[in-house]
């Protein structure tokens, strides 16, 4: 098939099979766009990318590859190919980041070299995935993009993944002051929704799982400290926004929800929603991580600059995001149940 208007961009994601890659390939494939998926399946999954492989409509415009983001060859051949690289490859969830310190530095840094040295060469534009724990300690709420940055002691390994993600938009804002490539780095805060795991320590999955199940609902900490969540379905459309628009480049990008919540109103609201028995239980951080984990209070972003550049802001509410993740989580359970119950009445 061929594309229905000119205007279409053919677009390589990294981490193409992950929670956030999987929804913005289909955004894209939507918007009538070619989409090469890149992701080497160390968290993403071949779950999330099926049904866009069996699409009809879909068809010769989505290519996905099982390669690692170090695998020079394969990237150059891909990136000859494309007019935009979205690079979201990179070792997420802070249990990960805990655990994995070498595999997260050397992934968020070299990886991220190795796609600008790439796009370089063929003159494509790129879009930088980072994070608010660039913000680190940061306590002027909310977070502005030009805000000065204070992050911990080398000595916990949480800081090492911001710090690695802040190399990364040096590193992308260089290539655009020296060389003039487009690079568009965005710092992205706690982006939630369907099939996004609770196996890194993703909290709302994390907490609809236990809530359904009927188990404790473990909140760390005091439960005191307060994140904003954004459905990735708006942070596609802000990330598609931004990786056309002529005036983004070489600026650096907040996206994100601005309501913000406690993570024990959060379990409760859950609790709620999902019209569970569990008890909340506060579980001390001692317990839930390995030493050198530290956590932040707020994080909340402004969302000014994207809003005047592109007019986007988040549009679902965060009880609609909640519904959505628990009506998902209960039809997984639920197939569970009945594969299990088909199981034993096929046993007589």
């Amino acid at each position: 098939m061929t594309h229905t208007h000119s205007s279409s961009k053919i677009f390589l994601i990294t981490g193409g099979a992950g929670f956030i890659g999987s929804h913005l390939s289909e955004y894209l494939l939507r918007e009538g766009h070619t989409v090469f998926a890149l992701d080497n399946l160390s968290t993403g999954t071949l779950e999330n990318v099926s049904p866009i492989q069996a699409c009809p409509e879909f068809r010769g415009r989505y290519h996905f590859i099982r390669a690692d983001i170090m695998n020079e060859m394969v990237l150059d051949r891909i990136i000859s190919q494309v007019d935009i690289v979205i690079h979201l490859a990179a070792a997420v969830g802070v249990q990960l980041i805990v655990e994995k310190p070498v595999h997260t530095i050397e992934t968020n840094i070299m990886g991220s070299e190795i796609v600008l040295k790439t796009a370089l060469r063929y003159g494509c534009r790129v879009l930088l995935a980072s994070t608010s724990e660039v913000y680190g300690k940061g306590v002027k709420i909310p977070f502005r993009e030009e805000d000065d940055v204070l992050l911990g002691n080398t000595s916990k390994s949480r800081w090492a993944y911001a710090a690695s993600k802040m190399i990364d938009e040096f590193l992308g804002l260089a290539y655009y002051q020296e060389f003039g490539l487009e690079v568009v780095p965005f710092r992205l805060f706690n982006t939630v929704g369907v099939r996004q795991t609770g196996r890194y320590g993703m909290v709302i999955p994390r907490f609809v799982q236990q809530a359904l199940r009927g188990e404790p609902i473990r909140v760390f900490g005091d439960g005191m400290q307060s994140r904003c969540f954004c459905d990735v379905r708006d942070v596609v459309r802000a990330i598609y926004g931004l990786s056309l628009h002529s005036d983004a480049p070489g600026k650096l990008f907040n996206i994100g929800n601005t309501e913000e919540i406690s993570i024990m109103k959060l379990a409760q609201r859950i609790k709620a929603l999902s019209e569970s028995s569990s008890d909340i239980i506060l579980v001390p951080y001692s317990e839930a991580y390995p030493p050198g984990f530290e956590d932040m209070q707020r994080r909340m972003p402004d969302i000014s600059r994207i809003s005047t550049l592109l007019g986007w802001k988040p549009t679902y509410s965060l009880d609609e995001i909640l519904m959505n993740v628990i009506d998902y989580e209960r039809a997984i359970i639920n197939t569970q149940h009945s594969s299990k119950a088909y199981m034993y009445t096929d046993s007589f």
